[in-house]
């Protein structure tokens, strides 16, 4: 009996066998948009993580008598000054450096802190179907609220500043983990080796974490790697709204919202943190759509 319960516990039934890192490494190659965006992705973090290095000033430091100095390839430009600086005088190359280690940390946080706990919920609604019921409802007027308007409230509720805002867009993403953990959940609890395990004596909690949790995991991971762009996206929403991180914080959202009213004379402060938004939050999306089609062969592309 253990012989059969470790085979049958080792692949889902009915499901392919797990793929070796080599394997999933080549499904994922096959789409050439995620190696892209792997490489992007993994660019902007070492970006990030470096920005200390590869700054060229001080993010909030202020040259008053270089306000507004164009990019150094412009007419009026500076190489003191490479991409620019803003209205009081920062240079807008170490803000975006800077700003992009804030933004993948707004987001690393906010896709934990609501995967984590929707997990959890996923797992509580499908083996648990009384307190499901009561889950699933409370899901549903989360969902029935649109995701900014609610990370809004959130945020009114708890008051500008960075932590609030990862808390916010992580209550904003949970439900989206609970129904898709439930749905995952109930189609594995019809399986053979769910069925194996229960006989074998295994309790609820070994079977919900140890048994089932592992074979959904991979629709989650592909689901927080598209969130982890919806954090970002959303994070910077709520700082150009000055809900987000509060100046002088360097963080993208906050810097489109200090520069719109120079988006004429000085275009350069509002499109070049636009740019670094919109590279990360495609790089990601196409990164997770070769996830998508490595881990799970049943939704690959039809090309």
């Amino acid at each position: 009996m253990s012989a059969v319960l470790s085979t049958e516990e080792s692949s889902a039934a009915g499901a392919p066998p797990a793929s070796s890192l080599s394997d999933f490494w080549r499904s994922f190659a096959t789409n050439k948009g995620a190696v892209a965006g792997l490489f992007v992705f993994v660019f902007v973090i070492l970006c990030a993580l470096f920005a200390n290095l590869l700054a060229p000033h001080d993010a909030i430091e202020q040259y008053r008598d270089a306000l507004l100095t164009p990019p150094m390839w412009a007419e009026g430009g500076s190489s003191k000054f490479i991409l620019g600086t803003d209205d009081i005088g920062r240079d807008v190359l170490s803000r975006l450096l800077f700003g992009a280690r804030l933004s993948l940390l707004i987001g690393f946080v906010a896709v934990l802190l609501s995967m984590l706990p929707g997990m959890a919920l996923g797992l509580t609604a499908a083996f648990f179907p009384r307190v499901g019921v009561a889950i699933l409802r409370l899901m549903d007027v989360m969902l029935a609220l649109p995701s900014l308007l609610l990370a809004i409230a959130v945020v009114a509720v708890l008051g500008p500043g960075l932590l609030n805002t990862m808390l916010a867009i992580a209550i904003v993403a949970v439900p989206s983990y609970v129904r898709l953990v439930r749905a995952s959940s109930m189609s594995e609890l019809t399986k053979d080796y769910v069925v194996a395990s229960r006989l074998a004596g295994a309790g609820t909690f070994r079977l919900m974490f140890n048994t089932v949790l592992p074979n959904c995991m991979a629709p989650v991971i592909v689901t927080a790697t598209l969130g982890f762009s919806d954090a970002i996206l959303t994070a910077a929403a709520l700082g150009f709204l000055g809900l987000g991180a509060q100046p002088p914080t360097p963080e993208w959202g906050t810097m489109l919202a200090s520069a719109r009213d120079y988006i004429e004379r000085a275009n350069w402060v509002v499109t070049l943190p636009g740019l670094a938004i919109l590279v990360t939050v495609l790089s990601i999306n196409l990164m997770g759509d070769g996830l998508r089609d490595a881990l799970d062969p049943r939704m690959k592309k039809l090309s």
